[in-house]
């Protein structure tokens, strides 16, 4: 196993199919920093207050005074939370698959990058992560985490030196341990994370060989990227203004089990040295500027969806040529960052926007000409909305995380339903993740650990460099039915008043 030290990929302009591309700064990147191993934590704190003062006004708490708040709450909001220093930024955190189950808590694979300034590589990273299962950890111990160290249960397992900075990752949900990145390419590398060699990640070390490169688009491709949950299909959007659709399924042996490896070993005629490649099955155009997100149906691999910075929201079928199928021409109003299709119901579909808003909209009700109006609107966020996602464990439920630092857990259910909540609270948001300090780039809800969440942000502005991942899942009282966690403090009340009458 590889000690948990810094490592990412030296940052090229070439493409892993040969190609060649001006690297130019990205909308929703900074250059990262370093956070220097040689500060001690409280000299890295008076850092931190001296760069907060300079960004806030004085009616405005800092934020770390806000930090502070927060973390005196932990123990109260959250059934359990791990924090994580990370030295380089991560613009991507994705879980793959559990890997063994124990009384107190599960082993699963954790995937995420490290996103360099060049003087050591950009990598992928494949970490075992510990999680704890719910009502074991002590309240006073999830709060008592030092913010500059890492987190005993976030090991590194596995290094990948991955050719330019990793700025997004998806696995596939048949096969988890199979992931897709994009990074300041126009090609999608797929990679086999298990059977990858570990590696040292220095200066001047070759780049790891991607298992598979999918080709077809004419620019960068950097953010929008897609696995489709049904089929082995790889869904990706870019500079080029194009939607484009590959199949993996020749490169996938016959079950796609954990045993098989992507690639098929036949190697006719093929270069060692090389990586193959597969071209597209489909690209499809109607964007009018860079699509940013993609995502499939929950129930057809023919179906999809698209955003971008033309504000728009396209819905596509392959099965019908490639021109869409519906366009919302306004879907926000700026440009969209993000889109998720509902699991548990196809026909909802969330976009989220540099207009600092969240919008839920129900295909039925667009209509071929453009005309449609979302469903509802979510209004809670003070920045930019950079990533959305549907909950595995309830329909009605999903995040959001922004430029702001908020990680925003929303209830559509709630909205329609009268409560005696504070006037100010947003419609349907009952849950925010308040632990990061930076811009919350990333989040992954855990289909094996029900309502547990991983978090990462981009700490450049605020900290001087680095990320932090938060490993986290909030106390069950808050979401449970209103009328169970009554009765359950009830029993907890008269247990309490029972033990205070004895002698």
């Amino acid at each position: 196993m590889e000690s948990d030290e810094a490592a990412a990929v030296s940052p090229q302009a070439t493409t892993p199919s040969g190609g060649t591309v001006a690297s130019g700064p990205k909308k929703r990147g900074r250059k990262p920093k370093n956070k220097d191993d040689s500060q001690t934590p409280s000299s890295q704190q008076g850092g931190k207050m001296k760069e907060s003062g300079k960004k806030t006004s004085q009616q405005q708490p800092s934020v770390d005074e806000k930090y502070s708040q927060w973390k005196g709450l932990v123990p109260i909001l959250y059934d359990w939370l791990a924090n994580h220093n990370l030295v380089w930024p991560s613009l991507s955190c994705r879980w793959g698959p559990q890997l063994d189950q124990a009384t107190y808590k599960n082993r699963q694979r954790l995937y995420l990058s490290e996103q360099t300034d060049g003087s050591v590589p950009n990598t992928l990273v494949i970490a075992n992560c510990e999680v704890v299962k719910p009502r074991v950890a002590a309240a006073e111990h999830i709060s008592q985490f030092n913010e500059e160290a890492r987190s005993p249960f976030v090991k590194k397992y596995k290094t990948i030196i991955h050719p330019g900075e990793v700025n997004r990752i998806r696995e596939l949900p048949q096969n988890s341990k199979i992931v897709a990145t994009h990074t300041d390419s126009p090609d999608v590398l797929i990679w086999d994370v298990e059977t990858q060699p570990n590696r040292h990640a220095v200066l001047g070390a070759a780049n790891s060989r991607p298992d598979l490169i999918l080709t077809g688009h004419q620019d960068n491709a950097e953010f929008a990227l897609a696995m489709c949950p049904t089929e082995p299909f790889v869904l990706s959007g870019g500079k080029d203004k194009s939607v484009v659709l590959w199949s993996i399924q020749d490169h996938i042996t016959t079950a796609g089990t954990a045993s098989g490896s992507i690639v098929k070993q036949t190697g006719e005629g093929s270069d060692k040295n090389e990586s193959p490649s597969v071209g597209p099955r489909g690209v499809y155009h109607g964007h009018e500027d860079t699509v940013e997100d993609v995502a499939f149906s929950p129930t057809s691999a023919q179906e999809f969806c698209s955003v971008g910075d033309d504000s728009c929201l396209i819905l596509w079928d392959a099965r019908t040529g490639t021109n869409p199928v519906t366009k919302v021409a306004k879907a926000h109003d700026a440009d969209l960052h993000c889109v998720d299709w509902n699991p548990h119901d196809d026909n909802l579909i969330l976009t989220g926007s540099a207009d600092n808003t969240v919008r839920l909209y129900d295909r039925r009700s667009l209509t071929s000409n453009g005309v449609g109006s979302p469903i509802y609107k979510f209004e809670g966020h003070k920045a930019a909305v950079l990533c959305v996602q549907w909950s595995p464990d309830k329909s009605s439920v999903f995040g959001s995380s922004a430029e702001d630092g908020l990680l925003n857990i929303w209830d559509y259910d709630m909205v329609s339903k009268k409560s005696g909540r504070a006037a100010k609270s947003p419609a349907g948001l009952f849950f925010q993740h308040a632990g990061h300090r930076d811009k919350v780039v990333d989040f992954h809800w855990n289909a094996s650990d029900p309502w547990t969440i991983v978090s990462v942000s981009d700490d450049c502005e605020t900290t001087g460099g680095g990320g932090t991942l938060q490993i986290w899942r909030m106390s069950d009282l808050i979401y449970r039915p209103e009328d169970e966690v009554l009765q359950e403090l009830e029993k907890f009340k008269s247990h309490v008043m029972t033990c205070a009458s004895k002698p």
